[in-house]
Protein backbone atom coordinates (compact mmCIF):
# COMPACT_ATOMS: atom_id res chain seq x y z
CA UNK A 1 0.00 0.00 0.00
CA UNK A 2 1.25 3.19 -0.87
CA UNK A 3 1.10 6.58 1.20
CA UNK A 4 -0.91 7.75 -1.33
CA UNK A 5 -3.32 4.82 -0.72
CA UNK A 6 -3.02 5.80 3.24
CA UNK A 7 -4.22 9.34 2.87
CA UNK A 8 -6.86 8.16 0.94
CA UNK A 9 -8.30 6.30 3.46
CA UNK A 10 -8.26 8.68 6.24
CA UNK A 11 -11.39 8.82 8.22
CA UNK A 12 -12.48 12.56 8.25
CA UNK A 13 -12.07 14.26 11.66
CA UNK A 14 -14.70 17.00 12.78
CA UNK A 15 -13.97 18.34 16.43
CA UNK A 16 -14.02 21.72 18.32
CA UNK A 17 -10.49 22.31 19.75
CA UNK A 18 -11.78 25.40 21.53
CA UNK A 19 -14.42 27.40 22.28
CA UNK A 20 -14.14 30.85 23.20
CA UNK A 21 -15.89 34.54 23.42
CA UNK A 22 -14.59 37.35 21.29
CA UNK A 23 -16.75 40.12 22.12
CA UNK A 24 -19.54 40.40 24.58
CA UNK A 25 -21.78 43.54 25.12
CA UNK A 26 -24.91 43.95 27.57
CA UNK A 27 -26.75 47.12 27.84
CA UNK A 28 -29.84 48.18 29.72
CA UNK A 29 -30.19 52.23 29.08
CA UNK A 30 -33.81 52.61 31.27
CA UNK A 31 -32.71 51.00 34.11
CA UNK A 32 -34.22 51.08 36.71
CA UNK A 33 -37.10 52.50 35.45
CA UNK A 34 -37.42 50.38 32.76
CA UNK A 35 -38.30 47.63 35.56
CA UNK A 36 -41.03 49.49 37.17
CA UNK A 37 -42.92 49.95 33.09
CA UNK A 38 -42.39 46.75 31.70
CA UNK A 39 -44.94 44.81 30.46
CA UNK A 40 -45.78 40.88 29.75
CA UNK A 41 -44.83 40.43 26.13
CA UNK A 42 -41.13 42.13 25.31
CA UNK A 43 -40.79 42.42 21.55
CA UNK A 44 -37.40 40.91 19.84
CA UNK A 45 -35.28 42.47 17.93
CA UNK A 46 -33.10 39.43 16.38
CA UNK A 47 -29.73 39.61 14.19
CA UNK A 48 -27.54 37.09 13.37
CA UNK A 49 -24.69 36.28 11.04
CA UNK A 50 -22.27 33.20 11.07
CA UNK A 51 -18.78 33.54 9.70
CA UNK A 52 -15.90 31.31 9.21
CA UNK A 53 -12.21 31.90 8.39
CA UNK A 54 -9.03 29.05 8.13
CA UNK A 55 -6.64 29.42 10.77
CA UNK A 56 -4.03 26.70 9.15
CA UNK A 57 -4.60 23.41 7.17
CA UNK A 58 -6.88 21.78 9.05
CA UNK A 59 -8.78 24.17 11.50
CA UNK A 60 -10.98 26.55 11.31
CA UNK A 61 -12.61 29.56 13.52
CA UNK A 62 -16.40 29.50 13.46
CA UNK A 63 -18.18 32.53 14.79
CA UNK A 64 -21.95 33.16 15.66
CA UNK A 65 -22.43 36.71 16.01
CA UNK A 66 -25.25 38.32 17.25
CA UNK A 67 -27.64 41.17 18.19
CA UNK A 68 -30.76 41.01 20.06
CA UNK A 69 -32.62 44.13 21.33
CA UNK A 70 -35.57 43.57 23.86
CA UNK A 71 -38.22 45.90 23.49
CA UNK A 72 -40.53 46.33 26.45
CA UNK A 73 -44.18 46.82 23.95
CA UNK A 74 -45.97 48.07 27.09
CA UNK A 75 -44.20 51.48 26.98
CA UNK A 76 -44.04 52.15 23.64
CA UNK A 77 -41.16 49.91 22.65
CA UNK A 78 -38.91 50.93 25.19
CA UNK A 79 -35.52 49.49 24.79
CA UNK A 80 -35.26 46.63 27.82
CA UNK A 81 -31.46 45.94 26.89
CA UNK A 82 -29.19 44.73 24.22
CA UNK A 83 -26.67 42.02 24.17
CA UNK A 84 -24.36 41.97 21.32
CA UNK A 85 -22.03 38.51 21.22
CA UNK A 86 -19.44 36.97 19.03
CA UNK A 87 -19.35 33.82 19.80
CA UNK A 88 -16.60 31.79 18.39
CA UNK A 89 -15.19 28.13 18.26
CA UNK A 90 -11.60 26.94 16.78
CA UNK A 91 -12.54 23.50 15.10
CA UNK A 92 -10.04 20.29 13.43
CA UNK A 93 -11.85 19.31 9.94
CA UNK A 94 -8.92 16.98 8.50
CA UNK A 95 -9.57 14.78 5.47
CA UNK A 96 -13.45 16.39 5.03
CA UNK A 97 -13.92 16.40 1.05
CA UNK A 98 -13.68 20.04 -0.27
CA UNK A 99 -16.97 19.64 -1.63
CA UNK A 100 -18.60 19.16 2.24
CA UNK A 101 -16.16 21.96 4.04
CA UNK A 102 -18.81 24.64 3.54
CA UNK A 103 -21.78 22.87 4.22
CA UNK A 104 -19.67 21.50 7.49
CA UNK A 105 -18.88 25.06 8.74
CA UNK A 106 -22.00 26.42 8.07
CA UNK A 107 -24.43 23.89 9.27
CA UNK A 108 -22.38 21.52 11.89
CA UNK A 109 -20.21 23.63 13.53
CA UNK A 110 -22.86 26.21 13.96
CA UNK A 111 -25.27 23.70 15.68
CA UNK A 112 -22.63 22.34 18.33
CA UNK A 113 -21.68 26.07 18.69
CA UNK A 114 -24.64 27.43 19.40
CA UNK A 115 -26.24 25.61 22.43
CA UNK A 116 -23.66 27.37 24.57
CA UNK A 117 -24.38 30.86 22.54
CA UNK A 118 -28.00 30.81 23.90
CA UNK A 119 -26.53 30.01 27.94
CA UNK A 120 -24.41 32.40 27.76
CA UNK A 121 -27.46 35.13 25.92
CA UNK A 122 -29.46 33.60 28.71
CA UNK A 123 -27.13 34.11 31.71
CA UNK A 124 -26.08 38.02 31.13
CA UNK A 125 -29.65 38.71 30.78
CA UNK A 126 -30.60 36.86 33.94
CA UNK A 127 -27.32 39.09 35.79
CA UNK A 128 -28.57 42.31 33.70
CA UNK A 129 -31.53 41.58 35.96
CA UNK A 130 -34.07 40.42 33.57
CA UNK A 131 -35.87 37.20 32.85
CA UNK A 132 -33.74 34.60 30.52
CA UNK A 133 -33.44 35.42 27.29
CA UNK A 134 -33.85 32.25 25.31
CA UNK A 135 -33.55 32.16 21.71
CA UNK A 136 -35.03 29.66 19.73
CA UNK A 137 -33.46 26.99 17.84
CA UNK A 138 -32.27 28.12 14.78
CA UNK A 139 -32.21 25.78 11.58
CA UNK A 140 -29.01 26.00 10.06
CA UNK A 141 -29.86 23.70 7.54
CA UNK A 142 -32.42 25.92 5.97
CA UNK A 143 -30.24 29.02 6.49
CA UNK A 144 -27.30 27.36 4.77
CA UNK A 145 -29.38 26.13 1.87
CA UNK A 146 -31.42 29.40 1.33
CA UNK A 147 -28.32 30.95 0.93
CA UNK A 148 -27.17 28.27 -1.51
CA UNK A 149 -30.24 29.18 -3.63
CA UNK A 150 -29.22 33.00 -3.66
CA UNK A 151 -25.90 32.40 -4.72
CA UNK A 152 -27.18 30.32 -7.86
CA UNK A 153 -30.27 32.95 -8.63
CA UNK A 154 -26.84 35.28 -8.71
CA UNK A 155 -25.02 33.45 -10.75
Amino acid sequence: MTAENTDQQEAPVFRMQKMYIKDLSFESPNAPGIFIAQGQEPKVDFNLRLSNQKVDDDHYEVTIALTAKILDQKSDDTVMFVVELEHAAVFLLKNIPTEHLQRVMAVDCPLMLFPFTRQITSQVSVDGGFMPFLMEPINFVALYENAQKEKSKQN
